[in-house]
């Protein structure tokens, strides 16, 4: 692939790993949003700078490079340019025809196409995805887990507190275990928000209670 310039706002280069290779970023704000990804789908596919879009702009040739293109596990494909609120603003006369052609080439090819920005990714579901991804592989007691489930089907929905008091245990161990589920989708938690002790934790949905 064509590699482009680096922004002045943020030169931060390096790798994140997806299970069908590495994801290669160019911004601080583009390795924010390949963690959202990882995130939300353990097995989407992630493609930097996927393709360079040939366009006429004033009767003149132009190229432009989208940052990446996401296939979902469901078979949504998503072109996708990550840019600051600011680059928009200052930018915005002369990215719009890019992004015309970019949305052109997204509906040829069954695809989407967007625009993200840190509106979108510097959410508090960031920060959860900072957390608990690297607790994503980490390992999970089974007999520990299993308590949990049985507390939670046998009870009414409970906050993370409140569950961690009725709980045999030391504190921290528990703890550890509970962050390790909520980490591989075995116990719901409100994503969109910081989690707390305070926060309401149950079961996914489709496991009935006893």
């Amino acid at each position: 692939m064509r590699r482009i310039p680096l922004s002045r706002r943020s030169h931060i280069t390096g790798f994140q790993p997806q299970a069908t290779g590495l994801t290669e970023h160019e911004s601080a704000l583009e390795r924010d949003f390949v963690t959202l990804v990882r995130f939300a789908d353990a097995v989407a596919r992630i493609t930097s700078q996927p393709v360079t879009i040939e366009f006429q702009d004033q009767a003149r040739t132009r190229r432009y490079t989208p940052d990446f293109l996401v296939r979902w596990n469901g078979g949504e494909a998503e072109l996708i340019e990550v840019k600051y609120q600011a680059d928009l603003r200052r930018l915005g006369k002369q990215l719009r025809p890019r992004f015309m052609a970019a949305r052109r080439w997204a509906r040829e090819h069954g695809a989407s196409f967007r625009v993200a920005t840190e509106r979108s990714i510097r959410t508090p579901r960031l920060s959860n995805a900072q957390r608990l991804l690297p607790l994503r592989n980490a390992w999970l007691d089974p007999d520990a887990a299993l308590q949990v489930r049985v507390a939670l089907m046998s009870q009414a929905p409970a906050t993370l507190g409140e569950l961690l008091q009725v709980l045999p245990g030391e504190r921290a161990t528990v703890l550890g275990t509970l962050w390790r589920m909520i980490a591989r989708g075995a116990l719901s938690v409100d994503l969109d928000v910081p989690i707390t002790l305070g926060s309401p934790i149950g079961l996914p949905r489709g496991v009935t209670p006893l």
